[in-house]
């Protein structure tokens, strides 16, 4: 902002003009320079913001342990879905929404690091995670958690019709499960994406459009988020709807226990978990270039990965540590079954090919 004085004025007023022009530069400076990075005052504590995917949850009262021990407010930026977040991390590149990203998995993971939008941090805490959850050398993006994305049935409604349910993706495209599977696009979804690398793990770059044409032909229902697919369409949960098979996690059917209105000693669903039917998810955080609170954010960093937090995860966020002192609590040792061998695809083909396959998938289910 420049401010112009006119020419015409006495020198008797020299003395206010230079002192109104400092007070207006030191003004304009205020208004341009970067945001310094926050700091306790009188009347409040620090504020760390946090991006988050929007099934971000923590427990308050594990929130509250982090919050006490740094004299900071977390504030939590909820920003859609996985793939939304991250577009939003790019788009505020350099002038960042927040400290932190969390939500990033291993089907984005590429795009977020040939973004640029993370500084590399290397946390004490990674020596408690196992190498196979370390995907970036670099340390840009930090393990947090895992999961597996997997075919979830309705047990009631098999066996009402006498049908048992599929084990294998070619079982979903035969006559007997029509009109029975609805799936999140791949194109808005994390769990959706995940589930179209299971049918690219299994079938290939050549083949896995014939499977999923083989899956349209057979009455697929594509919706847009999980919160649809499971929540309004999927007869086995809350919502009650009409389809049977919905992409979900094997973590769900320890979720339908966990929180049934009225208690229950066996979960109405179950999980599919046969070799190659299920994709394992890997979430990342990191700190977003640009940070206003580098060392917070270093620190919540830190706490992410710490038994504290990855010991409330499985709670809230039906996900699962991969600090290795974490430990699980009993109502996953019971209900849990998850995969012995996952479908895979390479972190390398993922980056190479996921926009093509994407635009190819798009153009063969929703067109």
């Amino acid at each position: 902002m420049n401010r112009k004085f006119p020419f015409y004025l006495q020198p008797i007023f020299g003395t206010i003009i230079c002192f109104l022009i400092l007070i207006s530069m030191q003004g304009c400076s205020a208004m341009t320079a970067p945001t310094a990075p926050s700091s306790p005052t009188a009347s409040g504590p620090r504020t760390l913001k946090v991006m988050t995917h929007d099934a971000f949850a923590i427990s308050q009262g594990v929130e509250a342990t982090f919050e006490s021990q740094y004299n900071v407010k977390v504030e939590f930026i909820k920003s859609g879905d996985a793939g939304t977040a991250l577009n939003k991390a790019i788009l505020s590149k350099g002038n960042p929404l927040g400290d932190v990203l969390y939500g990033v998995d291993n089907a984005f993971l590429s795009r977020a690091l040939d973004e640029g939008i993370f500084e590399p941090y290397n946390s004490p805490l990674l020596a408690n995670i196992d190498a196979q959850y370390k995907l970036d050398p670099q340390n840009r993006a930090l393990p947090v958690d895992n999961g597996d994305v997997c075919l979830v049935y309705d047990k009631a409604y098999f066996a009402q019709h006498n049908l048992p349910p599929p084990q294998t993706l070619q079982d979903l495209a035969k006559p007997e499960y029509k009109s029975l599977l609805v799936v999140e696009n791949p194109a808005n979804s994390s769990p959706g994406l995940a589930f179209l690398l299971t049918t690219i793990g299994n079938f290939g770059q050549e083949g896995y459009l014939d499977y999923w044409k083989q899956l349209k032909a057979n009455d697929l229902l594509v919706v847009n988020d999980w919160e649809t697919a499971y929540n309004t369409e999927f007869s086995g949960s809350s919502g009650k709807g009409p389809r049977p098979i919905v992409v979900s996690y094997d973590s769900d059917p320890a979720f339908e226990v966990i929180n049934a209105s009225t208690p229950i000693s066996e979960p109405p669903i179950a999980s599919i978990v046969s070799d190659n039917t299920c994709f394992r998810q890997i979430e990342f955080a990191g700190i977003l270039k640009g940070a206003r609170n580098r060392d917070l954010a270093e620190k919540w960093i830190d706490f992410m990965l710490s038994p504290t937090f990855q010991e409330d995860m499985p709670l809230q966020m039906y996900v699962f540590p991969v600090n290795s002192n974490a430990k699980l609590g009993d109502v996953f040792a019971k209900f849990l079954v998850r995969p012995k061998q996952t479908a895979t695809v390479s972190p390398q083909d993922i980056a190479a090919n996921r926009d093509k396959w994407l635009q190819a998938w798009t153009e063969a289910i929703l067109h």
